[in-house]
């Protein structure tokens, strides 16, 4: 076999091998976790309305589940991400997208966070995800709180 029609054969097997990857793929899609009923994700601390000034503690509640960390799957349990200034997701059968300054992931577990935030009126809410950081199944959130920081 020459030396151009050793390379076409491997270009050829990888593009096939990256076809066949691509075709299962789907097929193993995780599908979001169902979430027991009544399980519900809450903001400790700041209360919403609060007038604060930095370094911002924020505490994370939730009723229902137990928090593991990210990789860690165990039945009704997950990690908070918290969203700030931000919606949450359109798409709740994705992982929970991580934007810097914006969703913040807690994946090894954590129920509070210290933030500085700019001088102003801020919005914060936290979500549940699961080992993949995909939210389950009703979305286990919280309320979305207001909080204003002074300069």
């Amino acid at each position: 076999m020459n030396r151009f029609s050793h390379k076409s054969l491997i270009r050829s097997s990888l593009l096939l091998a990256g076809l066949l990857l691509a075709s299962v793929a789907p097929l193993h899609a995780q599908q979001p976790l169902p979430a027991p009923a009544g399980a519900a994700a809450y903001v400790i601390s700041p209360a919403d309305g609060a007038k604060l000034s930095n370094p911002v503690v924020v505490r994370f509640g939730l009723k229902g589940m137990g928090i593991a960390p990210a990789g860690t799957q165990m039945e009704n349990t997950g990690h908070h991400h918290l969203f700030i200034d931000t919606d949450l997701p359109a798409n709740l059968t994705q992982p929970i997208p991580a934007v810097e300054g914006k969703v913040l992931h807690f994946g090894k577990g954590q129920t509070e966070t210290t933030l500085t935030l700019s001088p102003g009126t801020h919005t914060l809410q936290l979500m549940l995800g699961d080992h993949l950081h995909i939210p389950n199944n009703p979305a286990v959130s919280s309320t979305k709180i207001t909080i204003t920081v002074a300069p």
